[in-house]
C-alpha cells in the first residue's frame, strides 16, 4: 500500500550490536529459566527418593538420585553458559562505550587540525612579532612625549626641585589686576551659606 500519509520511513535507530545484546539477554533469560525449572524438579526428585526409601524401594531410589545428580551436573553447565552470556554482553556493551570515546576523540583531532589549519605556527609567530613591534613602537611614542623638555625647562625643574628641598621661597606667577565681574545680590545671599559651611 505504500508508506502511509506520503511519508518516508526513517532508517532504524537499532544496529546489529544492539540486536545482538538482545540475543544474547533473551539467551540468558531461557537459560535462567530452565535453571529454576531444573532446581524445582531436582527438590521433587530428591523429596520423590526420600519417599521410595521409606516403602523400601531403594534401587528405584538410587536410579532417581542418580538421574538427579546428572541434573546437578546439567545445573553447574547452566550457571557457566549464563555467566558467558553475560560476560560477552558485558563486553559488547563496554565495546560499544569505547567506539563513541574512539568517534568522539577522532571529532576532537579534526577540529584541533582544522584550528591549527587556522592558526599555523608561522601565524603565531608573525603575529607575535608584530605584537612585540606595536610595543616597541608604544614605548618609542612615550618616550618622545616624556622627553618634549627641552634642556632650559630641565634645568628650571631642576632649579624647583632643589629650592623646594632647601626651603627656600619660590617665585609664584603674578597675581592678575583684572577687575572681578560684578555678582547680583540674589547670587551673594545664596553663596554664603556656602561658605559658612565650607568654614565650619
Amino acid at each position: 500500500m505504500g508508506n502511509v500519509f506520503g511519508r518516508e520511513r526513517q532508517p532504524s535507530r537499532v544496529t546489529e550490536q544492539d540486536r545482538a545484546i538482545l540475543q544474547l539477554k533473551q539467551q540468558r533469560d531461557k537459560l535462567k529459566q530452565y535453571q529454576k525449572k531444573i532446581t524445582l524438579q531436582l527438590e521433587k526428585e530428591r523429596h520423590l527418593a526420600k519417599l521410595l526409601l521409606k516403602d523400601g524401594m531403594k534401587e528405584r531410589a538410587l536410579l532417581l538420585l542418580k538421574k538427579k545428580r546428572y541434573q546437578d551436573l546439567l545445573l553447574d553447565k547452566t550457571e557457566v553458559q549464563i555467566a558467558n552470556l553475560e560476560r560477552m554482553v558485558q563486553d559488547i556493551e563496554f565495546a560499544q562505550i569505547e567506539v563513541k570515546v574512539i568517534e568522539g576523540l577522532k571529532a576532537g583531532n579534526d577540529c584541533l587540525k582544522q584550528i591549527h589549519e587556522v592558526m599555523s605556527i608561522e601565524e603565531v609567530e608573525r603575529i607575535l612579532e608584530e605584537t612585540q613591534e606595536a610595543i616597541e613602537y608604544q614605548k618609542q611614542i612615550d618616550e618622545l612625549l616624556a622627553g618634549w623638555l627641552t634642556a632650559e625647562d630641565e634645568d628650571a625643574v631642576l632649579a624647583e626641585l632643589e629650592a623646594i628641598t632647601q626651603g627656600e621661597d619660590i617665585t609664584l606667577p603674578e597675581l592678575p589686576t583684572d577687575p572681578l565681574p560684578a555678582v547680583s545680590m540674589g547670587e551673594t545671599e545664596r553663596k554664603e551659606p556656602e561658605r559658612e559651611m565650607l568654614a565650619a
